[in-house]
């Protein structure tokens, strides 16, 4: 792969054929920034490609748009069908080449590799039609390009991934302990989540770094959705969150801000979007009101953590593993205001609600990656995990943890997710193994469990609280075999792991 940032063609794609759109790049050693203007055009598109000639048995491994769903792994680059949201590193095994795009940029950015040459797609498209700059002069991206020697690939990934990033925000110690979702789902109470921080508080006896109860959907009057008032199972959250902190643990709450049954929530300030108009749009100002008397109202009840989830379903109608090269399929729709590009709404969504929650952290879930870096404490990284079917935390817990463990602490601290225990529903063989990987990752350690357990399950958890307070070295070794890893290397130690039922 001989490759030259500088040397690239581009072709521009508007609703209409294009009049009076401006590109400008500035390139420097190894970042290409990207400027555009236009006045009358709808910009939808710019489109880079750089040719070359690499070589076909080179292994690549790119990003996804949010969460992965258990699809990530090395693929040889002659069997590369898949667009890489983000970035990409290719590898012969030895040395290893990164090229993507730094976070929080101002347009969706994808990428193609093939053994030809390398296309990135610049979406710029407002909702799924073209943008309205009005002439204004918008920086979409800098691109960045890297090349290591190490055959370390989890820590060149990292130095990579640090180089994306100028702006992570990260907690102060780390964070861990329970989430009520994978017992619960949907269905719990005042008494059961009071009874949950004192288990929790019990577990963490002796580590001054207390740990979280966070309380996951079913709190409010409408599962999954608000008007955010309290149901009559919880009855009073200012007082339970003074009764999680009064047991030794730290309240956190889960929310889905744009969602709503609020009647006041009027059909005009709604994504008008496949026919449906159902979910807030965040670029009316009404609605940016309302969100933040939501998040206002949590943060005055006296929770210290606050989970916003389904912002990429909610903002662009689909879930990341249904989408490819862009992150909307439906043509024909925009937001309120036509003039700023999705990645500008969504970054703008994002500042609002961290401008609003202030020290409360933040837990991205079905975040877009590349735009809360800098803008949530912990992110997602995966989906769900589960308290029923072990085979899907290991598809969505283990293999998002091996491929994108990289991002821990250069983007966000990354949530690979709970350990769910459930009735025994998985042995806890199985359990017991995540939960130690989890504690040696340095990675955000949740469980989901109540006091319920057994005096074995119990030791190994108070065990792992303890070793996940000190910071340790870890990284995947079978990733060109597996795409979830079984042999690890942590702390200079060879650990393997058995994930078969």
């Amino acid at each position: 792969m001989i490759f030259d940032i500088k040397n690239f063609s581009y072709t521009i794609i508007c609703e209409q054929a294009p009049t009076d759109t401006l590109v400008e790049t500035v390139v420097n050693d190894n970042t290409l920034d990207l400027f555009v203007t236009a006045t009358k055009d709808k910009l939808k598109f710019i489109e880079l490609r750089w040719d070359f000639e690499s070589c076909p048995d080179l292994y690549v491994l790119g990003d996804v748009w949010e969460r992965s769903y258990g699809e990530l792994e090395f693929a040889k680059l002659k069997d590369c069908t898949r667009h890489f949201p983000w970035y990409f590193i290719a590898t012969d095994k030895e040395k290893c080449r990164c090229f993507g795009v730094k976070t929080q940029p101002n347009a969706f950015v994808s990428f193609r590799y093939t053994e030809t040459g390398i296309t990135a797609l610049v979406d710029c498209r407002n909702g799924g039609n073209g943008v309205h700059l009005n002439g204004r002069k918008l920086q979409l991206c800098t691109f960045v390009y890297a090349q290591f020697d190490s055959a370390n690939l989890t820590e060149s990934l990292h130095t990579y991934c640090k180089m994306l990033c100028d702006n992570p925000i990260l907690p102060t110690e780390p964070v861990y302990g329970g989430n009520n979702w994978y017992y619960a789902y949907g269905k719990s109470s005042y008494e059961q989540i009071a009874s949950d921080a004192r288990f929790q508080a019990e577990l963490a006896k002796g580590i001054n770094n207390r740990p979280f109860q966070v309380i996951d959907d079913g709190w409010q009057i409408n599962p999954c959705s608000g008007p955010w008032i309290v149901n009559d199972k919880f009855r009073d959250m200012k007082q339970l969150a003074d009764e999680i902190r009064a047991s030794g643990a730290r309240p956190g709450i889960w929310i889905r801000l744009l969602e709503t049954k609020d009647e006041k929530m009027t059909p005009d300030m709604r994504i008008h979007r496949s026919g449906k108009r159902q979910y807030l749009d965040p670029t009316i100002p009404a609605v940016q009101e309302y969100i933040k008397a939501d998040i206002e109202m949590i943060k005055n009840w006296g929770y210290e953590l606050l989970k916003h989830d389904f912002t990429t379903a909610d903002l662009f109608g689909n879930y990341g593993n249904s989408l490819n090269e862009t992150v909307t399929k439906v043509d024909d729709w925009h937001f309120y205001d036509q003039t700023k590009t999705n990645a500008e709404i969504t970054l703008d969504f994002y500042r609002l609600i961290k401008e609003t929650a202030g020290n409360m952290y933040l837990i991205g879930c079905n975040t877009i990656s590349h735009l809360c870096a800098g803008l949530v404490e912990l992110n997602r990284i995966g989906d769900d995990t589960s308290g029923r079917e072990w085979a899907r935390t290991r598809k969505m817990g283990i293999n998002t943890l091996a491929f994108r463990l990289a991002q821990n602490e250069a983007f966000y601290m990354c949530d690979a997710d709970c350990v769910g225990i459930l009735d025994n529903n998985i042995p806890w063989e199985l359990n017991k193994q995540f939960l130690h990987l989890l504690s040696y990752s340095n990675t955000p350690l949740f469980v989901s469990c109540t006091d319920q357990v057994t005096e074995e399950q119990k030791k190994d958890l108070a065990e792992a609280y303890n070793v996940f307070q000190q910071k340790h070295t870890i990284r995947p070794l079978d990733v060109f075999e597996n795409k979830t890893p079984c042999v690890w290397e942590i702390d200079g130690e060879t650990v393997t792991y058995n994930w078969e039922e």
